[in-house]
């Protein structure tokens, strides 16, 4: 593989950690990330999620709700998501604290609002490599069985950034093509590390 992959969400991390494990699975350079100021997981009702900080390990969220009401909670899915979670990385990251991990080829959002601050951020980081990023958002309704839909297109779409000479040349036409495959519409936009 020749691209550095990120997956961001807002601040549940289904989304982007369905398609970062589903990625991983074929052997991608690929993080994920969530844009939030916590971990937000639903909770008995609206008004009640659970929060945790990001950084907390996946495995110490899981125990925690496993203790409160296993049964909630795995009916609603969070108990499953979070076991998946496990095995794809230790703790959720924020994308505004990922300097760490250095650039990123592709940037992948599943929601509006998370493409929107992502470039926000890109745009307002001192530009010290001058490399270009591509920042795409595919629109994904955030519960298990879109994440999952999601994550294949995610994955067709990276399979085809990987097959193009250089994605720089190639995007309008692969956007395009699967724009007119899926009857999805994509927003896309390129910024710079």
């Amino acid at each position: 593989m020749k691209y550095r992959y990120a997956m961001v969400c807002s601040s549940n991390q289904n989304r982007s950690m369905e398609a970062h494990s589903l990625l991983k699975l074929q052997n991608f350079d690929v993080f994920s990330y969530g844009t939030g100021s916590h971990v937000k997981l639903p909770g008995p009702s609206l008004r009640e999620p659970n929060v945790y900080d990001f950084g907390t390990p996946y495995k110490q969220m899981f125990d925690d709700l496993r203790r409160k009401d296993p049964e909630l909670y795995k009916r609603n899915g969070i108990l499953p998501m979070l076991k998946r979670n496990l095995s794809v990385k230790l703790a959720p990251q924020r994308w505004q604290d990922n300097a760490a991990d250095g650039s990123f080829d592709v940037v992948f959002s599943f929601e509006e609002k998370v493409f929107d601050m992502v470039l926000q951020d890109l745009h307002t980081r001192d530009h010290v490599l001058m490399k270009s990023t591509l920042v795409i958002n595919l629109e994904v309704k955030d519960n298990h069985e879109e994440a999952a839909i999601g994550a294949r297109l995610t994955l067709e779409l990276c399979q085809e950034i990987e097959a193009a000479e250089s994605w720089e040349e190639s995007i309008d036409e692969i956007i395009t093509g699967f724009e007119t495959k899926h009857r999805r519409k994509l927003l896309y936009s390129v910024s710079f590390y």
